[in-house]
């Protein structure tokens, strides 16, 4: 009797413990999902506050394009030669990501990195067969550049300071670069060869909008004379091949765009700066070069406008270079052969110009404009010359006319599908250069 009495108890006691464990996990368990939801419930509030202030976008191209001319370097020393020879090419002309942040208090970032034709591959390796060697391998050509980092402190939309790496805004294509704001597949190409494009130089930007004008105006590194040529009159001035970028030389950019009449936009934009002593060469500082400059000056005019179904966009630029003849002598006869200098001839001025203009033909059908799908056909006019004023004619093949001829279909706002026709129109005995293109494009911003 005694001992069932000791069983009941100890199994009311195993009972009792059992329930006092039940109570405590269930009560410990409701606590940590309490936790957990407050975690969760904070938690959705950070990320949204970052997102919020993260801008996150970008564009990009891919393209095919069939040349008929030759690519060969000879074809404009001997043009009979290189008659009737074609090739074609697939590209990536420019693949941009951009990321911007939103401090607070006025304060903002912008970062943009860009890869052009597809950026670069190369690799190290070790040669079995050559005893071991090591050998750079290089798998794709193309360039990855940090095109923008800037930090920027906005008083008021009147007045905004950005410094860092920044867009020179000379020239319509500079200021409006991406895919989707040129009909062509690829960017106009009487401003992209005598001006560097996309330019992006270190600097300091003052910059604001009031009511129909908005302004900007920048302190930026001059241009290298030694990178001067004659296909490209200053184009690869603006780079640098060291690790950083020569300061010799200061100069000063500036842009001026007006939005009185609706749809449209009239700027102007220039530039002046010296180049000469911007070099790392020793002889630059020299009595016998005490009074050349190389000083580049570049006075440029755009226009945009957007209505009653039609896109017309057009340009005119004219650049001078003091020293012309000087610098040409300089860089052909005293630069070394192994200096990143193209040894070529460079003009005192260069000129571009071009008109393009498409038509929505969708506007006209009601199911796809509701959908906000559009299909401009379109034509451009470009005419350039990189050594329009020269002291000897020989290089005729510098300057030529433009037409192209084609169609932009967007099937959502972001995205455009390209194809044209065009051909380079070159004075006798030049062959003139006909290509067929097609492309498909992107530029936005995902975050917003």
């Amino acid at each position: 009797m005694h001992s069932r009495i000791i069983t009941k108890n100890r199994k009311r006691m195993k009972e009792k413990v059992l329930m006092l464990i039940l109570l405590i996990t269930t009560a410990v368990g409701h606590v940590t999902a309490v936790e957990k939801d407050s975690e969760s419930n904070k938690e959705p509030s950070k990320i949204e506050n970052v997102m919020s202030r993260l801008t996150i976008g970008g564009y990009g191209e891919a393209v095919y394009s069939y040349n008929m001319y030759s690519d060969k370097y000879m074809r404009y020393l001997s043009p009979e030669r290189y008659k009737d020879e074609t090739h074609g090419r697939f590209d990536l002309p420019h693949v941009v990501i951009f990321l911007g942040y939103d401090f607070g208090k006025g304060w903002t970032m912008g970062s943009e990195i860009e890869f052009e034709h597809g950026g670069t591959e190369s690799a190290m390796e070790i040669e079995e067969e050559e005893a071991g060697e090591y050998e750079s391998e290089i798998e794709r050509g193309g360039e990855v550049a940090l095109e923008q980092f800037w930090i920027q402190k906005s008083f008021m939309p009147q007045l905004n300071v950005r410094i860092g790496h920044i867009i020179v805004p000379v020239g319509g294509t500079n200021m409006h670069h991406m895919p989707t704001e040129f009909f062509g597949v690829y960017r106009p190409e009487g401003e992209n060869t005598i001006m560097p494009c996309t330019w992006h130089e270190t600097g300091i930007s003052i910059w604001g909008r009031a009511g129909d004008w908005r302004y900007e105006a920048l302190l930026v590194p001059g241009l290298d004379s030694d990178r001067f040529g004659r296909m490209g009159w200053i184009h690869d001035g603006a780079g640098s091949p060291y690790e950083f970028k020569i300061g010799n030389a200061v100069a000063g950019a500036f842009r001026v765009d007006n939005f009185s009449v609706p749809g449209l936009r009239l700027s102007v934009s220039g530039y002046v700066g010296n180049s000469f002593s911007n070099t790392l060469s020793a002889n630059r500082n020299s009595t016998r070069y005490k009074d050349v400059k190389g000083t580049v000056m570049i006075g440029a005019f755009d226009f945009n406008y957007t209505g009653h179904n039609w896109i017309v966009r057009g340009n005119f630029d004219y650049g001078h270079l003091s020293d012309a003849e000087t610098i040409t002598k300089v860089n052909i006869n005293n630069m070394s052969q192994d200096s990143p200098s193209p040894h070529q001839a460079v003009a005192s001025a260069a000129i571009a110009g071009g008109i393009e203009a498409g038509y929505n033909i969708f506007a006209h059908i009601g199911k796809l404009a509701d959908k906000g799908q559009k299909f401009y056909v379109f034509g451009r006019y470009d005419y350039y010359d990189s050594m329009h004023e020269t002291d000897t004619d020989i290089y005729n093949f510098c300057g030529r006319s433009r037409v192209a001829a084609g169609i932009n279909y967007y099937p959502l706002k972001d995205i455009v599908i390209k194809g044209e026709y065009s051909i380079g129109l070159l004075e006798s005995p030049y062959n003139n250069e006909p290509a067929i293109s097609v492309g498909i494009a992107y530029s936005g911003f995902f975050t917003r």
